[in-house]
């Protein structure tokens, strides 16, 4: 076999597919990359087995065909501290040496024997398809995937949850103190299936797939597993195992307090505030006419703070605390000017929206509050 390939387009691609690759893995072969040659297309593989990606790569006077795997580290490593150049590799079918050659040097390697890296699993199921565009894929992991939970004793939070509807995408994600529910309403699956995508292959297909791009990612789900394909890469992942709690029953359908102002504003206060807070993190939201007032202590340290901002608010004067970080972390990850906060009660969750949505979106926060 043989063929050449610039070795920053190398490079790309290769650094997308190590991203499903584990630093240890319970098969020595997991830490190879798949190459697999094709006539003038050069296939890559990663996996971790429970998630797969493959890119394709079109590569240059080709000959031959065939399966070999080298250690990602050292292939990294290598073209990392290449310039931009034409390189050409040339593999022994036979005994799987590989020769490396640019302009300005060589290198030699043994791969291992392509065969032994594991196959993908072929579904045993049926698989029902949709399709959607990278921005509608991106946007919905983006806005949800840093409320997803790591307690490993409720795998079903340790994912963001898709719920599809044959007019409409949820991406719900939760770690039981917050939830983020953000609904994706100018789409068309025309299918009702609903899965929790592990938050590993929630990121990686956040970093691979370009928003901007108009060429639509086919998604083909079956019982157990999901792959999404575009031009370049394909990814497949199973789904955690578990029944994802009604999300819609613990959302507050009336709110009749809501208070609004800037984004920024409320953030960059918070932030300053938090530098004094006690270890639990404790804020308490005092609410007045047209204004609020966030206050925090930490006792043991004789620590405490407190500012005060202007908002848009009339109704009746409540305090309320919450989790400083957590509000940090959601107002973070809001992409808006002006931020609206509804509430019913102290003791009653709170609900962080942008004051005006975008354009076929829907996107809220609950947020559990903290006893005062």
């Amino acid at each position: 076999m043989k063929f050449n390939i610039q070795s920053k387009k190398f490079l790309a691609h290769l650094n997308a597919v190590s991203k499903v690759i584990n630093n240890k893995n319970a098969y020595a072969i997991l830490d190879n990359f798949l190459f697999e040659l094709e006539g003038d297309r050069l296939v890559v593989t990663g996996s971790d087995m429970e998630s797969r990606l493959t890119t394709t790569i079109e590569v240059s006077d080709a000959e031959g065909s065939g399966k070999f795997a080298i250690d990602v580290k050292r292939m990294l490593s290598l073209l990392k501290e290449l310039p931009d150049t034409a390189m050409t590799f040339d593999i022994n079918n036979e005994t799987l040496e590989v020769n490396i050659k640019y302009v300005s040097g060589q290198y030699s390697i043994v791969a291992l024997n392509g065969e032994e890296y594991p196959l993908k699993s072929q579904s045993a199921t049926e698989t029902f398809q949709f399709s959607l565009s990278p921005k509608d894929i991106v946007e919905g992991i983006n806005n949800t995937i840093f409320a997803v939970g790591t307690e490993e004793m409720r795998p079903t939070f340790m994912g963001v949850f898709i719920d599809i509807k044959p007019d409409a995408i949820f991406f719900v994600a939760s770690d039981s103190h917050k939830l983020v529910r953000y609904k994706k309403l100018n789409v068309e699956p025309n299918i009702e299936r609903s899965f929790i995508l592990p938050t590993k292959p929630a990121s990686i297909l956040s970093s691979i797939l370009d928003k901007n791009e108009n060429t639509p990612v086919t998604i083909t789900v079956d019982e157990t597993s999901a792959t999404f394909e575009n031009g370049e890469y394909s990814l497949s992942c199973r789904f955690i195992n578990g029944r994802y709690p009604n999300y819609n029953s613990v959302i507050p359908e009336n709110n009749p307090y809501a208070m609004q102002c800037d984004r920024l504003t409320l953030l960059t206060a918070l932030r300053r505030v938090s530098v004094f807070a006690s270890s639990g993190g404790l804020v308490k939201i005092q609410l007045e006419k047209d204004a609020l007032m966030l206050s925090v202590q930490d006792l043991d340290h004789s620590t405490s703070a407190e500012e005060t901002i202007v908002c848009e608010y009339d109704g009746e004067p409540m305090t309320i605390g919450f989790k400083c970080g957590d509000v940090i972390e959601l107002l973070n990850n809001l992409a808006c000017d002006s931020v609206m906060l509804k509430l019913l009660d102290p003791a009653r969750a709170g609900i962080f929206v942008p004051t005006e949505q975008k354009p076929g979106e829907d996107l809220l926060v609950l947020q559990m509050p903290m006893m005062l």
